[in-house]
């Protein structure tokens, strides 16, 4: 038996995660645990998001595809949305109606302000005045059949083009400070970022929104990514980030049908 055991709830969980995955997932706990023993118990004796063992849906993306490690803050705050997966909103169906994006995705602040970034990128939207009626005709060519329909469309371009959806805290509790639960994951997650380096070929580039996920950058391991950065998706200002429209705007991310490898 390890001297730092991993509570058996959480080990269940990676059910989910890929094979490829799952002895580096072990490895990780196990760092989280030696880090900090009394963490891990406490964790599984608790209520926390995402539910129903989803806590590492992200890593149903094998090893071996991934291109981009996407690092956010931490699951959305309420049970029907948190996934397990960075900024996937589970009670986002539509992404539109008839003049703009659609109520969900609206109450979903990070996940609006990404698509807005999309159109801004995709020359689709005026970074300048991209509220309000401006979005009506983006959703009229959207529902014509010009853009994908559904957030799990979305999802499903960005793992074709090898995004691995992570938070910095892969568990939300909301009497913990998300900076609190994110600096217990850290272990976890340089047990990640090692096991990508050792493994991925060519090495994946990290995504780091927000100042959460910038304190990654305090892990030896980061250093032998390529990185890029940004402020958190849930700032207005995302929109017109330019590093993220010259990241994602070449993926076509809103179009309609396989995108391009």
């Amino acid at each position: 038996m390890p001297e730092y055991p991993v509570p058996q709830a959480l080990l269940d969980a990676l059910s989910l995660a890929d094979p490829s995955w799952r002895p580096h997932l072990v490895s990780g706990l196990e760092a989280v645990a030696r880090a900090n023993p009394a963490y891990l118990p406490a964790l599984a004796a608790d209520h926390y998001l995402p539910t129903g063992q989803r806590i590492f849906a992200a890593f149903a993306q094998p090893l071996a595809g991934v291109r981009y490690v996407l690092v956010g803050e931490g699951p959305y705050p309420r049970a029907e949305s948190a996934t397990g997966v960075c900024f996937m909103d589970g009670a986002v169906g539509s992404l539109w109606c008839a003049t703009g994006l659609s109520k969900p995705v609206n109450k979903a602040t990070s996940l609006r302000n990404f698509m807005k970034m999309l159109l801004v990128a995709d020359g689709q939207l005026d970074g300048a005045s991209a509220g309000g009626t401006a979005m009506q005709p983006v959703a009229e060519r959207a529902l014509a059949g010009a853009s994908i329909g559904t957030l799990a469309e979305l999802q499903g371009n960005l793992g074709r083009h090898g995004f691995l959806l992570l938070n910095a805290a892969l568990v939300f509790r909301p009497h913990v400070k998300p900076v609190l639960e994110a600096r217990a994951w850290l272990p976890f997650l340089q047990t990640v970022l090692a096991a990508l380096a050792d493994n991925a070929r060519p090495l994946p580039t990290l995504v780091l929104w927000g100042k959460i996920a910038e304190q990654l950058k305090q892990l030896p391991e980061t250093a032998r990514f390529p990185q890029v950065c940004s402020e958190h998706p849930y700032n207005l200002s995302f929109i017109n980030h330019a590093g993220m429209q010259e990241l994602f705007g070449p993926m076509r991310l809103l179009q309609a049908g396989k995108p391009p490898a």
